[in-house]
Order: C-alpha cells, then sequence, then structure tokens
C-alpha cells in the first residue's frame, strides 16, 4: 500500500508520445489563463455574497487573504513540485512519489470532489444567474426546472422559487463543455482564453463603476460583532469566510493537472501557478469591497448571484445585462477548467491501474481522454441538478484545503529522501513554508461546518473500499514489485 512510484519512472511516463499519450500544446499563456479561467468564477461572483452575509459582514475582504496567505504556501509547493514531476495528475502525482501509493489514491479520490463538485457548484451559479437574465425580460423556465428539490431561488425583484424537482439549465451546460472538452484541449484553452480576456475586463468594470458609488454606511461595522455562534462574524466568522471562499483558489491546482500537456513545462508550470495566484488575489479584495460597500452584507443572503445585486444599485442599468452575460461567459470558462482537471486526474489514476482502464482511453484523433469525460458528463450532472449550492461549495472547500495540505506534507518529505533531486523550482524556507501551509489549510478546514466533515469522511471511506477491492488488486506498480520478488 506504500509502494512508492519513482520520480525516474514518472518522467518517463510524462516523455512518452503516440496511442494513448496526452498532446503537449499548451504555453505559460495558456496555463496563466487557464488558472484565471478556473480562479474567478463562483468564489468571486456568488460565495462572496453568502460568505459575507453568512459569516465575515464587509470584512469578508479579509477572508479573501487569509485564504490567498493559505494559497501562497500551498502554491509555492505545488510549483515545485509541478516543475520536478510535470505530469498530468496534479497532488495525485505528487503524493505517488512521495508518500506512496495509498496515500496518492487518497488525494486523488479527494480530488475527486474538488473537482466535479466544483464543476457542479459553479453550474448551479451558471443557472441562476440564466434566471435573471431571462427575468429581467419576462421569460421564464418551469419552476420544476430551475432549482433542486431542496432550495429555494430569490430573483431580483424579490420573487421566490421554492424547491423544484431538477437543475435543468446546470445539467445542459455541464453536458455541452464536456462535448467541448472532447474535442480537444488547444481547442478548448483558446475557448477559455477568450472567456477569461472577458471576464477580467468585467470586474474590472465592477470595480471602476462601482468604486464611486460605496456608501459608507454599508461598512459599519465592517467587523460586525460575533453573535455567540462560533462562524457568524466575529474573528471566526472572518475564518469560516475564508474556508468558504477558498474553493475560488483551486484554480492553481488546475493548472498542475494540466502539466503533461505544457509544451514547457518547468518553466511554464510555476509561471501559471503563482502568477494566476496573484493576479486573481487582488481581483478579489478589490472586486469584494466594492461588493460590500454598494449593498449592506446582511441583502446577499440567500443570493446566489450577488454581484448582479450590487450592480443594480450603480444606476447603470445598460450595463447590467451585459455584466451578467460576461458573468455566465466567465463561470463557462470555470466549468470547463473543473471538467478537465478531474478527467486528467482519473486518467492517471486509470493509468496506474488503480481505475479501470476505460478511464485512460485516449481518443484516437482528439488525444483526450474521451471516456472520462464522458463518465463525468453523467456524474458531475447529478450533483448539479439536485445539491444545492451552499454544501456543493463547502464540500468542495474542505477537499481542496486537504489536498493542498498533503501537497506542502510532500514536499518535505521530497526534500529529505532526495535531497539532490533537479528541482527547477524551489520553494522557499523550507519546512517553514510547507508547515505554515498545513496549519492554515487545517485550520480553515476546522472552521468549516461539520457536517462538511461528516461527508469527507463518507466520501473517503468509500474512496477506500474502492482502493481495496479495485485499486489494490490491478496496481501496476504493485504488479513491477511482485514480478521482482518472484
Amino acid at each position: 500500500m506504500f509502494h512508492k512510484k519513482s520520480i525516474e519512472q514518472l518522467l518517463f511516463e510524462a516523455g512518452q508520445s503516440g496511442e494513448g499519450a496526452l498532446k503537449r500544446s499548451l504555453s505559460s499563456w495558456n496555463l496563466v489563463a487557464l488558472g484565471i479561467g478556473a480562479i474567478i468564477g463562483a468564489g468571486l461572483f456568488s460565495l462572496t455574497g453568502i460568505a459575507a452575509a453568512e459569516n465575515a459582514g464587509p470584512a469578508v475582504t479579509i477572508s479573501f487573504v487569509l485564504a490567498a496567505v493559505a494559497c501562497a504556501f500551498a502554491g509555492l509547493c505545488y510549483a515545485e513540485f509541478a516543475s520536478m514531476i510535470p505530469v498530468a495528475g496534479s497532488a495525485y502525482t505528487y503524493s505517488y512519489a512521495t508518500m506512496g501509493e495509498f496515500v496518492a489514491w487518497i488525494i486523488g479520490w479527494d480530488l475527486v470532489l474538488e473537482y466535479a463538485l466544483g464543476a457542479a457548484t459553479v453550474s448551479v451559479s451558471w443557472s441562476r444567474y440564466l434566471l435573471e437574465f431571462l427575468h429581467k425580460y419576462d421569460m421564464s423556465l418551469p419552476h420544476e426546472l430551475v432549482a433542486s428539490p431542496w432550495e429555494s431561488v430569490k430573483l431580483g425583484d424579490g420573487t421566490i422559487i421554492e424547491g423544484g424537482m431538477i437543475n435543468l439549465p446546470a445539467i445542459i451546460i455541464v453536458m455541452l463543455l464536456s462535448l467541448v472538452l472532447i474535442r480537444g484541449t488547444k481547442e478548448s484553452a483558446t475557448m477559455n482564453n477568450i472567456l477569461v480576456i472577458l471576464k477580467v475586463a468585467v470586474v474590472l468594470i465592477f470595480i471602476a463603476l462601482g468604486w464611486s458609488h460605496i456608501n459608507p454606511a454599508n461598512y459599519d461595522p465592517y467587523i460586525p460583532e460575533n453573535t455567540g455562534v462560533f462562524h457568524q462574524y466575529g474573528w471566526t466568522g472572518i475564518s469560516t469566510g475564508a474556508a468558504v471562499v477558498f474553493f475560488a483558489f483551486i484554480g492553481f491546482d488546475a493548472v498542475s493537472t494540466a502539466a503533461q500537456e505544457a509544451k514547457n513545462p518547468q518553466k511554464g508550470m510555476p509561471i501559471g501557478i503563482l502568477g494566476s495566484l496573484v493576479v486573481c488575489t487582488i481581483l478579489y479584495v478589490l472586486f469584494a469591497h466594492v461588493m460590500t460597500g454598494l449593498v449592506n452584507y446582511k441583502d446577499f443572503a440567500g443570493d446566489a448571484k450577488p454581484a448582479a445585486t450590487a450592480f443594480a444599485v450603480t444606476g447603470y442599468s445598460f450595463l447590467q445585462d451585459a455584466l451578467i452575460i460576461a458573468i455566465l461567459a466567465g463561470y463557462t470558462s470555470v466549468i470547463l477548467v473543473m471538467l478537465m482537471g478531474q478527467s486528467r486526474v482519473f486518467y492517471t489514476m486509470a493509468k496506474d491501474g488503480l481505475l479501470p482502464k476505460f478511464f485512460s482511453a485516449v481518443h484516437p484523433k482528439f488525444s483526450t481522454p474521451w471516456k472520462t469525460n464522458i463518465f463525468f458528463m453523467f456524474f458531475v450532472s447529478i450533483f448539479a441538478g439536485f445539491v444545492p449550492v451552499a454544501d456543493l461549495g463547502h464540500m468542495v472547500s474542505i477537499g481542496t484545503l486537504f489536498a493542498f495540505a498533503l501537497v506542502c506534507l510532500g514536499v518535505m518529505v521530497m526534500r529529505k529522501k532526495l535531497p539532490h533531486a533537479v528541482r527547477p523550482f524551489r520553494t522557499p524556507l523550507v519546512p517553514l513554508v510547507p508547515i505554515l501551509g498545513i496549519v492554515v489549510c487545517v485550520y480553515l478546514m476546522y472552521s468549516l461546518p461539520g457536517e462538511s466533515w461528516v461527508r469527507l469522511f463518507i466520501w473517503m471511506a468509500l474512496g477506500v473500499a474502492i482502493y481495496m477491492f479495485y485499486g489494490r488488486k490491478h496496481s501496476k506498480v504493485r504488479e513491477v514489485i511482485d514480478e521482482k520478488i518472484q
């Protein structure tokens, strides 16, 4: 269970070409755009309002800074691994090289939670903004088809749709983007680049036009007094808010899943990971500051489209429609990157024998793991259609934090066991930076609601069962070791 894959073996596999291999087609700019594409999305346009209303108040800006600090520590560790081991699979691959097969399986299974449910979370918010856009023009979809049975939807004019049957728009967008991914990585990256430019433009316009309409009274008090409940305001509310919006920062992890498709991974991966993190942190803090200045944070309660709600008070009604359309486009790029990251993790796990060969099948024409894309098209659709957005966001955040903590641990293990290995990028101040990364990530996990921990343990128990009954018996690393013993 604790057999490891050597770096030499991983690099050999990454360098293979021909049938069954992924195509190297992504530049450094593509990688930065990939990260921004995943980072600027539901965390900014949706979960910011939820975190402000339920946890941090206007101090949600501090929540973003705290989350960014945790990401900075983890990002430095990711950058070292991604430059050393430019292989698809992200934290799963790094864990296989440092802590062995069982830990790698745990982290890979956790990444399913992170990416698949991340895509589902964003698709639900995408659906909310679509409804808002249609509602402005007196168009609507049947109420039964726009919400899961366990949630209500609040439209801009105060109309509330109580639980429906299924969130059909969320399912449709997941299916369409899964088909785009099957078509090819380069084509998907080109589409993402266009959407990223549009999305960043929207964020800058929102900040620029909204700044002059800020009402200082909305910042009073900047840190609301704690209500006596752990996660409701005060410092504990800020830390819980950081854990909630942490979902927004999984973009640089998505960059690392594409390492095997980068043209120059030794240079491009650190640039892609750290570059996207710096750009998006600055935009996040400014955006959250303006949003909570335009509207009182309490008004964002239960609102999955707070950016549209806040921008409405600026009086730029002619830009309201453009804002919503651009946000829809931005969400589209996030879902695209999440689905891409997930398929690459499963592709790598299947190549190692821990999952059935079905998941490592590469399309003969498009060189993409198309069967995995089809599987997750249906898997993610189930969650998108039936699970409320807040529950999905918490599950993604705790899964992401867990993955980041293990990557930080992996860097310390690798420095101890392979001190002389070639490292194109070196994490500074080891072991201080990895230890701080672990401490902050674990603290933010602690700040999440108890039910998030219960769901994580249930998910992990299911993963351990699958590993014991299938993965352990079909592991290719184990087969090689068994042959040597015989």
